[in-house]
């Protein structure tokens, strides 16, 4: 059976494999002793790619961190692509990336 690997967002470092394939996962890290959470490394290595070069046709930028990750993990673990996604703004200014079903 395949493993999936998952990073510590605390301290970046730690990682653990797991034999199941979720976003992510809470447990202590045994690096930074955090209860954190431990998030699919794809995701992260999505996550951090856009945001070192933003994708062209996402206002990267306008997200928050989690709808970041959430725009991250659609893509790697559903398949989705940046076309996939709308950024909306409501009458208040908050900014969210809905994915087009």
């Amino acid at each position: 059976m395949p493993t999936t690997t998952y990073r510590c967002l605390d301290c970046r470092d730690e990682t653990v494999d797991r034999d199941f394939n979720v976003s992510h996962i809470k447990q202590t890290c045994d690096a930074c002793g955090a209860f954190s959470r431990f998030v699919h490394d794809g995701v992260y290595q999505q996550f951090t790619d856009f945001e070192a070069t933003p994708p062209d046709d996402l206002d990267w930028e306008r997200l928050g961190r989690m709808e970041k990750f959430i725009v991250a993990e659609k893509m790697v673990r559903e398949g989705k692509t940046v076309a996939d996604f709308e950024i909306e703004s409501d009458a208040e200014g908050s900014v969210s990336a809905d994915a087009a079903d």
